[in-house]
């Protein structure tokens, strides 16, 4: 799988996790010199606190694109150490 935005590959592994027809990519699967820091986080009932990564790709900025949940509940502690993607980035294999 590949998620790509801006004509970018941002992340691409064949080994992601589909949560709710959502792709969580490994961490390690992520080029990290895309991702900006980003201070929103919300609250899934059964997953956790989720914190966010806004994506930069050739000096455009889509704010909290890039989802991750840092200590999920036992419920999804399988996407531990994932990052998934919304927000225009695309999705596919």
């Amino acid at each position: 799988m590949k998620a790509i935005w801006n004509n970018v590959i941002i992340a691409e592994s064949p080994a992601t996790i589909v949560v709710e027809n959502n792709h969580y990519f490994p961490a390690e699967s992520v080029n990290q010199e895309y991702l900006r820091v980003s201070n929103k986080q919300s609250v899934c009932p059964w997953k956790g606190l989720a914190s966010y990564h806004s994506i930069e790709v050739g000096g455009q900025l889509n704010r909290d694109a890039a989802w991750f949940y840092p200590e999920p509940k036992d419920a999804a502690r399988n996407i531990k150490g994932h990052i998934a993607f919304w927000k225009g980035v695309e999705v596919v294999d």
